[in-house]
């Protein structure tokens, strides 16, 4: 399958990386000295979950020199999806499928909006890593599942082509019946695991062991579980309260993705994890105290470190 990675971070390196061992035909969508790293000695993953490697493969700032791709995994940082998109379009044939695999919930409608919605389905992944060098990803927590789904009808032919493609280079795929369900899902946990350990700048282990971080971070999921369900999506009602469970048994080192993000002083997603509760609670009639908390205190990032 010939695959068009837009975006090639932590979760683009790392997936695409993953493809491009299992011999399917990649093209790594890059900039900068990450570009230019990969381009000279390959992209390289260090994990000691599935193992370090080093692939070589096309990488470009261009996704016009890819050509038309069979499956686009689009990883950018929410903030340039739009851009991104338009980017794109040279490398989007007629048969072309676009997987989203970002933070949030509206990611395909905003790329289909510029693409055209039959090339979109609904995609996310959880995985922890990085760029912890120019070319080089650093993975550090799984459980490294892609889910995905058609936006609005049972899967399909195309879907279960793609889940056989990402099987064979060892990657889990869950096609869910209801994408938004499953966008939701996760938009409950990465809004409580990004959101605190950022606005504490501490790993999961120390944000659960003080009884107030603990309490702010199970009142964070709480609050996008309830405005999820004002949204007509069916979050189930107990699921905040599995992923406390969840977090309560995973690596206590782990951090979200804005903590990797705030640290470095780049621009934070902070509008469309915990902004977005915030939006649709007061859209909705739905009280939402501790997300506005985490997200008054982190929009001065925003944009990146605030000067002075």
């Amino acid at each position: 399958m010939r695959v068009t990675v837009m975006g090639s971070g932590g979760t683009g390196g790392y997936f695409g990386g993953l493809l491009a061992r299992s011999g399917e035909d990649v093209t790594f969508v890059a900039r900068g000295a990450h570009l230019a790293a990969i381009r000279k000695s390959g992209l390289s993953v260090r994990s000691r979950l599935v193992g370090d490697f080093t692939v070589a493969a096309r990488a470009t700032d261009d996704p016009a020199e890819s050509g038309p791709a069979d499956l686009v995994l689009f990883c950018v940082k929410a903030y340039d999806t739009e851009s991104a998109a338009e980017r794109l379009r040279p490398a989007v044939g007629p048969d072309t499928v676009i997987l989203p695999v970002q933070n949030g919930i509206d990611s395909a409608e905003r790329i289909g909006r510029i693409l055209g919605p039959r090339h979109l389905i609904g995609g996310l992944a959880g995985v922890s890593s990085v760029v912890a060098a120019p070319g080089v990803i650093a993975h550090r927590a799984g459980p490294d599942v892609i889910q995905l789904g058609e936006l609005d009808g049972p899967p399909s032919p195309r879907t279960e082509r793609i889940v056989e493609t990402l099987a064979r280079a060892g990657i889990k795929a869950q096609v869910r019946p209801d994408m938004r369900v499953a966008l939701w899902e996760k938009f409950v946990l990465i809004c409580g695991l990004s959101g605190l350990t950022a606005l504490t700048r501490l790993p999961l282990g120390a944000v659960l062991a003080c009884p107030e971080t603990r309490t702010l971070f199970g009142q964070v999921m709480e609050e996008t579980q309830t405005v999820g369900q004002a949204t007509g999506v069916p979050v189930p009602g107990d699921h905040a309260a599995k992923m406390m469970k969840f977090f309560q048994g995973s690596d206590p080192t782990i951090r979200g993705s804005l903590y990797y993000d705030l640290a470095a002083g780049r621009r934070l997603e902070i509008e469309t994890l915990n902004g977005t509760v915030v939006r649709l609670g007061r859209e909705r009639g739905v009280a939402t105290p501790a997300n506005f908390a985490v997200y008054a205190a982190l929009k001065p990032y925003a944009d990146g470190a605030p000067a002075g």
